[in-house]
């Protein structure tokens, strides 16, 4: 049987009931461990690029979720620290082959996860289970990778970056930032978004599908997505809700302005006009 069909079958006897966490063999432990090396090896991804689009990987994201389900938390053990998980930490001495770097003291790599040669991992941080991390990127300090978070080749994580994960629903794509992105210090991209390649986001700027993306080079308003090569900055427009008598002065709600990469920064009175038009 394939990877595919082993965590399938499993994942019916555990929705049937079958199988719980206690009633584990050592054969579905062997199956969780080859999955989870699966993972880290980048054969398998929890999301696939289909006709343009990014779409989960159903069966990926329930392999992902069956190693909690069928493990019990023991105690585990992180330098001086006594830790309390389902999982252990992963290996690395694949990242040193590779020529990859993870600095110490709080580079936490959770098992399942991927991380592509040439890469450099800066302390603190942290990249959770089934996330990929591709060639050549730097996670830099206090950034977070979520669970099955999809970051492409040389993508730079400015420090205090937050990716977020996506685990349930499993039909539900992760966040996905392509190659050659560079995200600015502080940036959040939650649920599902999609950072198109080659793409630059200025520092703080949250990119989640509840906020409208102003594409100035298509001239559209989009959720959920931020196209290829564009400058992306977070810019503050009218909200509805100033209407209200409690708002004196108006109020206004966050939103993301996406221009051509090769484009020159608006000034203050260019922007208002666009945003305004």
């Amino acid at each position: 049987m394939s990877l595919e069909s082993d965590v399938r079958d499993l994942w019916q006897r555990h929705e049937d009931g079958e199988l719980t966490a206690e009633t584990a063999s050592a054969d579905v432990a062997d199956t969780l461990a080859a999955f989870l090396d699966a993972l880290e090896a980048g054969d398998v991804r929890a999301a696939e690029q289909s006709g343009g689009d990014w779409e989960a990987v159903e069966w990926v994201k329930r392999g992902v979720l069956l190693n909690f389900a069928l493990r019990e938390t023991e105690p585990r053990e992180y330098g001086d620290v006594t830790y309390h998980d389902v999982l252990p930490l992963r290996e690395t001495g694949d990242l040193y082959e590779r020529g990859t770097r993870n600095t110490p003291d709080g580079t936490v790599l959770r098992r399942g996860s991927h991380v592509g040669s040439d890469c450099i991992v800066m302390s603190p941080a942290f990249v959770n289970v089934g996330a990929y991390v591709g060639d050549g990127t730097l996670v830099d300090s206090c950034d977070t990778v979520g669970s099955c978070a999809q970051i492409g080749e040389d993508v730079k994580l400015g420090a205090n970056t937050l990716i977020g994960g996506v685990l349930e629903p499993v039909e539900d794509a992760p966040v996905v930032v392509e190659d050659g992105v560079s995200l600015g210090a502080g940036c959040r991209v939650t649920s599902g978004f999609v950072v198109g390649e080659d793409s630059v986001v200025g520092e703080n700027t949250l990119l989640t599908p509840r906020i409208p993306v102003y594409d100035l080079v298509e001239e559209a308003v989009l959720y959920g997505e931020l196209p290829p090569e564009r400058r992306a900055f977070t810019r503050y427009v009218a909200s509805s809700v100033g209407e209200h008598d409690l708002f004196d002065g108006g109020a206004f709600k966050p939103a993301v302005v996406a221009m051509d990469l090769e484009a020159q920064t608006l000034d203050a009175t260019q922007r208002e006009e666009v945003l305004r038009s």
